[in-house]
């Protein structure tokens, strides 16, 4: 769709928007003004689509203006018109961004309350009831997993970007290797190199690490040698006395062994995420996951007799040729296994992906719609509750992901970095280290993507180490 600004250049805030309420090339055309009276600004958007023309619009005192308010006032009037465009009230209003659970988050860590945060999705964003319940829940485990943290907690997160082979959904910047597994060694010298290198510099920074996430890719692409030698490493180069939480994501069932879980949980992981995304075998084979259900419960089975106390499962509502049946019969099945948490993403049409270029025998966004609600139905009535969500660009019926647990089991590292609580610190290719300055700013610093860019440039990767630690009033090693 076309946009054109008039007054402003507040394109990004209006254009984000626009994406999530319009995902999929619909044809027509936007205008978003701005008129500054003596007294009032006043924001319009007229929106055509199909023929039909809306024009609506919101106004700020001028005397209020901050560039916050001003985007706000934008965003409100674009959403009003678009509703009227729309076949369904969109679920997040006028809310644009992947992390909605900020706005509540910071309101309720700056005294407000649930119902408070509830009221401000509503009259100000036009939420719907069920997704400000999504977003409060949320944001009541976000303060929760605050107050274990001190300010000198950071958390950890390794990459290992290496797959068997490409799913067809996935956008992630990994190496399939299929039977070829010589880049696995060389990756694994590299990041013992940055594992040494960062314990040093963290021993002399007065920081200690509270969680622990190595994700990927399929971290378990690795061998049980090869992730032995990794989990001792760490263990090696970080005090992890006050690591609350250590997760290791082993995804694919087809990585799985028993032999490796116990491993892994000798070797001091506590969770582990078994991701099926679905648990219908066709499906599974039209995503290009080589593993079928009955993999996905033994490697559950295998993984409690290893001794983990909590387990995540994935699942994604959208997949190609699945129905709302079928979504119903994974979602069933998965819950039945009673596993710490459930990750129910919604599809998300990257361009990374195989599928973004071949949008084949996608259930159409009334059944996406059914499965997200069979599953918050479903899952509350079960007894989980939501704990961490996020949404992406493309996402079908422009839902979002969300995490349930159970007995308040949530991952803190998932809330620690969607939430921006605190450093998390990135190793391994395709890593991002987020850095919480003491004036409350956020950088970001970035490790190369690819696996062979990242041994190539490990030099600059430890000098790049370095410079964070310095901006954290650390000493250098």
């Amino acid at each position: 769709m076309k946009l054109t600004l008039t007054g402003h250049d507040d394109r990004y805030a209006v254009e984000q928007l626009q994406l999530a309420l319009f995902p999929d090339n619909t044809q027509g055309e936007a205008v978003s003004a701005l008129h500054r009276g003596k007294t009032w600004l006043t924001a319009s958007a007229q929106i055509t689509v199909g023929g039909k023309t809306v024009r609506r619009s919101r106004r700020l005192r001028a005397s209020e203006e901050t560039v916050r308010l001003r985007r706000r006032c934008l965003q409100q009037s674009y959403y009003l018109a678009a509703r009227e465009l729309l076949p369904a009230v969109p679920p997040w209003g006028a809310l644009a961004g992947v992390r909605p659970t900020k706005i509540t988050t910071k309101h309720m860590l700056e005294g407000g309350t649930p119902k408070s945060a509830d009221r401000l999705l509503k009259d100000v964003y036009y939420v719907t009831g069920d997704r400000r319940a999504l977003a409060v829940d949320c944001s009541t485990a976000t303060v929760k997993a605050a107050g274990l943290l001190q300010p000198s907690d950071i958390s950890l997160y390794v990459g290992i970007p290496f797959c068997p082979t490409r799913c067809t959904y996935c956008s992630f910047v990994s190496r399939t290797i299929g039977r070829k597994t010589e880049l696995l060694d060389p990756y694994l010298d590299a990041l013992l190199k940055e594992i040494e290198v960062t314990g040093r510099l963290l021993r002399t920074s007065g920081k200690q690490l509270r969680t622990v996430y190595i994700g990927g890719g399929t971290p378990t692409t690795l061998s049980t040698p090869q992730m032995v030698r990794l989990l001792d490493a760490l263990r090696e180069s970080f005090d992890l006395s006050r690591c609350i939480e250590f997760t290791v994501e082993g995804g694919r069932p087809d990585t799985l062994s028993a032999e490796k879980l116990r491993s892994i949980r000798e070797h001091g992981a506590g969770r582990m995420s078994i991701n099926p995304q679905t648990m219908e075998d066709g499906v599974l084979r039209t995503c290009g996951r080589p593993h079928r259900g009955d993999d996905v419960l033994r490697a559950y089975r295998e993984a409690q007799e290893a001794g983990f106390a909590a387990v995540n499962m994935d699942l994604i509502a959208g997949l190609p040729t699945d129905t709302i049946d079928g979504f119903r019969r994974s979602l069933d099945t998965v819950a039945a296994l009673n596993p710490a948490n459930i990750t129910v993403h919604t599809l998300a049409l990257k361009k990374g992906a195989d599928l973004f270029e071949r949008r084949e025998n996608l259930p159409a966004p009334e059944a996406v719609a059914g499965m997200v609600a069979y599953a918050g139905d479903t899952l509350r009535a079960l007894g989980y509750k939501p704990y961490y969500l996020y949404r992406q660009k493309y996402m079908s019926g422009s839902f979002e992901n969300v995490g349930w647990s159970r007995n308040g089991l949530d991952c803190l590292y998932n809330i620690y970095m969607m939430e921006e609580l605190h450093t998390i610190l990135s190793l391994g290719g395709g890593g991002m280290n987020k850095v919480n300055l003491p004036d409350g700013s956020l950088r970001r610093f970035h490790n190369p993507k690819f696996p062979e860019q990242y041994i190539e440039m490990l030099d600059t990767v430890l000098q790049q180490k370095e410079a964070l630690f310095a901006l954290m009033g650390g000493a250098s090693c």
